[in-house]
């Protein structure tokens, strides 16, 4: 059975349950080292967290996202952004550099996404970006879709989780040196819980689901999961692993 509708974002809902997302890509804009006045595009910007991070580099940064909501915050903080979709990216030889945290693993097409990268990448330019990788929410991913088994929904997953070697083979393909790239477990604690991870990342999976039927499958959910990621103090942890990586565009 194909996915329900996309992910839906909202950036109040973000900052409540996930702003752990963009304080763990702070280490990652070293990674990328931005100068000032170089043009640098955050790729899935979200709402404009490490956008503005980039920025105080003094560096002119550039945000592109999918969701209108997520575009509208990030202009709220000053910043130009444009709603596009990152796997059809209308950009030629327009940046020095192009940054993505957190957000590459929503877009399926990763030819799609390096190629269009390339085009708007100088020669030179560089892409450093982190994502989930192979493994990344796996206890998460097994529980939620064995809810959805017994309720007769059977779905794929709504990730692009790749290996390092499996992203390799990706950037080289598109014209990219590979200087890094690092496949690496990060449990996360979730400050909220599994219920408001599931809140705000779970909906193309739960959407599967009438209304009625969702808040029943998510108690279920919770009860397969408590005893692998919650402690005895009630403390819920996501099974995280993140793909990083840098590389340089050769032509």
């Amino acid at each position: 059975m194909p996915l329900p509708s996309g992910q839906v974002w909202s950036a109040e809902r973000y900052q409540t349950h996930a702003a752990f997302v963009p304080a763990l890509g702070e280490e990652l804009v070293s990674w990328l080292a931005p100068q000032a006045g170089e043009r640098i595009l955050d790729l899935g910007c979200g709402d404009g967290t490490l956008s503005e991070l980039l920025r105080s580099s003094g560096a002119n940064v550039f945000g592109v996202d999918s969701s209108i909501a997520m575009a509208s915050a990030a202009r709220r903080r000053g910043l130009p952004v444009v709603v596009m979709d990152g796997q059809a990216l209308a950009f030629a030889r327009a940046f020095d550099a192009v940054f993505s945290n957190a957000a590459m693993h929503w877009m399926h097409d990763a030819d799609a996404v390096a190629r269009g990268v390339g085009r708007a990448l100088r020669p030179g330019g560089r892409f450093v970006g982190e994502f989930g990788g192979h493994g990344c929410v796996a206890a998460i991913h097994t529980a939620v879709r064995a809810v959805l088994r017994r309720r007769g929904v059977t779905l794929g997953s709504p990730w692009y989780f790749p290996t390092a070697d499996a992203y390799r083979d990706v950037l080289e393909r598109h014209g990219f040196e590979v200087e890094r790239i690092v496949l690496f477990p990060r449990p996360t604690p979730l400050p909220t819980g599994i219920r408001g991870w599931l809140e705000t990342f779970g909906g193309p999976m739960l959407g599967a689901l009438a209304a009625g039927e969702q808040p029943d499958a998510i108690d279920e959910i919770e009860g397969l999961l408590r005893p692998a990621l919650c402690d005895e103090r009630g403390r819920w942890t996501a099974d995280y692993v993140r793909l990083r990586f840098a590389a340089t565009r050769t032509a």
